[in-house]
């Protein structure tokens, strides 16, 4: 399943480089281990995708959405194991690997084909790293793998040599996890420009009709090139998945109730506790569930812009952080349903690795010392801090009104510290140029994360001036980048672990961002008209796995039409679903 190789980003490299060919002796096509064989295929899935792209573009705007259609259009050469996280066999039937492990050779399935009937060669995956890699693309993040390799070799027609520069232990996944596009069709065309016309794909799904600004819709191939394969068996089920698009999540979640859309995840507190109570969820029209999983924790925050002032002092960022309220927050607004961050990457510790970090609770004293420290003095006329005879006046960029409620908590709590803060409210276009550019001062930040970590792309101060990169901060440390450097050539994931937790320590002190909270467990609600796995989501996933393992069940569709008619209630489903206590490997 793509949705692995996009969300995660997980490039595991195991003791199978000791040999030299792969998959290795003895491996088969199998069924997807989470895919239910009772799946049918067929009807439509209608999911809120937030507000409308700017690209579906995914080397052009890494956005969920833009991953998640992507994915669904074009393949790599390798997949992965949803249980595993092995690699195996995709567009390459099989690889080799150099004793030195730097050299990576794929021979190309010949049976792989372009839905326009061409076959997929050598020569696209070749131009497909060209294109990422030339330095007039906005291909922003993706330029970094690349980069770890000099230009790949055609041996011919079916068979790509990529040759790293050093040995990385992501190498193997950055020549064999980025989608191959179609060398025919694009290579006249300006790349910067392709964003919503993509004809010809490799994938189980092709783009439908587009109503912009509305809904985009992906159709299922019959003719995909791999649909017979036995681990594509039962997965991908629903002939068309239709993304809709609304400005706020609140008018999502009407045409939700309403029964517009069938899947709606909630990230919204109040929503969860207060707006779940009504007949459709008494009599279990709509599913109200938790699933707890092995998906990883990323983290959010407010970003802070270290490029430039007032942000590029540490004890300004310090101190916007000690006045920021959270608990207060997280009580008043969100039912003490979150944790509080205090690490950017919380799933590393444990009892066993328990987090130093200490959490910043708020402190006026503490924050108006801090910025007097950095010259901002109150003027006794206005009430506001001034340095150099200008107030402390900030912008925070934004694009959703239901931010706008944390936002006010926090502009009342600076103002009584003598700052102004200004919302500066975009559509989420217009807020993506302005983050390609830098072009902010604060914005909101969520990030998800992977089973296994990699901060080059956040981190590494040779990202934090590249546009339409995900160093977003500016963030520049030369510790962190050797620690960074250190953590490419070991191959052990504890080992490498504990390198990403002395990084954490490190960015922490340094407080790009104001932490704000999270949840460990996903919360769906959904009409009770889909089969699924017991396991309700995958076991790395969030609720976008349930596109490719969730089907339209008839019968339960069935139901859930004469439960509305008749007003009588269904059967309840279990409220929280561990994935652990039901998927046994």
């Amino acid at each position: 399943m793509k949705k692995l190789i996009i969300f995660l980003s997980i490039f595991l490299v195991t003791s199978a480089y000791a040999d030299d060919f792969f998959p290795p002796k003895g491996w088969y096509d199998k069924p997807n281990p989470l895919a239910s064989p009772d799946a049918e295929t067929g009807g439509e899935i209608s999911i809120f995708a937030g507000q409308y792209p700017k690209s579906l573009n995914y080397y052009l705007d890494t956005n969920v959405l833009s991953a998640e259609i992507f994915g669904a259009m074009y393949e790599s050469l390798l997949s992965m194991n949803p249980i595993t996280l092995e690699y195996e066999p995709h567009l390459a039937e099989k690889w080799s690997l150099s004793d030195d492990k730097k050299t990576f050779t794929f021979q190309i399935n010949k049976n792989s084909r372009w839905s326009d009937g061409h076959p997929i060669t050598a020569y696209d995956v070749k131009w497909t790293y060209d294109t990422i890699i030339d330095p007039k693309n906005l291909t922003g993040p993706h330029k970094i793998d690349m980069e770890r390799f000099k230009p790949p070799v055609v041996i011919d027609k079916y068979t790509i040599r990529f040759s790293a520069r050093d040995v990385h232990w992501k190498n193997l996944g950055a020549a064999g996890s980025f989608y191959i596009l179609c060398k025919h069709l694009f290579e006249k065309k300006d790349f910067n420009k392709i964003n919503f016309e993509f004809p010809v794909v490799s994938g189980p799904y092709r783009l439908g009709k587009i109503n912009e600004g509305l809904f985009i819709t992906l159709k299922r191939r019959k003719d995909w090139w791999n649909v017979k394969a036995k681990s594509s068996q039962n997965t991908g089920n629903f002939q068309t998945m239709k993304f809709k698009f609304f400005a706020e999540r609140e008018n999502a979640f009407e045409a939700f109730k309403k029964g517009l859309i069938d899947l709606y995840p909630i990230y919204t507190s109040r929503l969860w506790v207060n707006e779940t109570k009504g007949k459709k969820f008494v009599k279990n029209w709509i599913v109200k569930q938790k699933v707890y999983n092995h998906n990883p924790v990323g983290f959010q925050g407010f970003a802070m812009n270290m490029r430039k002032p007032p942000f590029d002092d540490i004890r300004v960022r310090k101190a916007m952080a000690l006045l920021l309220d959270r608990r207060k927050m997280n009580s008043t607004l969100m039912y003490n349903q979150y944790f509080l961050h205090k690490s950017y990457f919380e799933d590393l510790y444990s009892k066993k690795h328990p987090c130093p970090n200490l959490l910043v609770e708020m402190d006026r004293e503490k924050a108006g010392e801090l910025l007097k420290q950095s010259g901002w003095i109150v003027n006794p006329q206005t009430g506001f801090l001034e340095k150099k005879g200008k107030i402390f006046s900030f912008k925070f960029l934004t694009r959703s009104a239901s931010s706008e409620k944390f936002l006010a908590i926090y502009a009342e709590d600076l103002k009584d510290a003598g700052i102004e803060l200004v919302i500066d409210k975009k559509d989420w276009a217009a807020w993506a140029r302005d983050m390609d550019e830098f072009n902010y001062q604060m914005t909101w930040a969520a990030w998800g994360s992977g089973v296994f970590k990699d901060p080059e792309s956040m981190w590494s101060s040779k990202e934090a001036d590249r546009k339409s990169g995900q160093n977003i901060t500016g963030f520049k440390n030369s510790k962190v980048d050797e620690l960074i450097e250190k953590q490419k050539s070991i191959f052990s994931i504890s080992s490498r672990n504990d390198i990403y937790r002395k990084i954490d320590q490190i960015i922490y002190q340094a407080c790009p961002y104001v932490l704000l909270w999270n949840i460990n467990y996903t919360r769906l609600l959904y009409w009770n008209k889909f089969g699924m796995p017991d396991t309700v989501l995958s076991k790395y996933g969030g609720e976008s796995s349930a596109y490719w393992y969730w089907w339209i069940d008839e019968d339960s569709r069935a139901d859930l039409s004469d439960a509305l008619q008749a007003k009588v209630p269904l059967m309840q489903k279990e409220p929280a679903i561990y994935f652990d206590d039901i998927f046994k490997e």
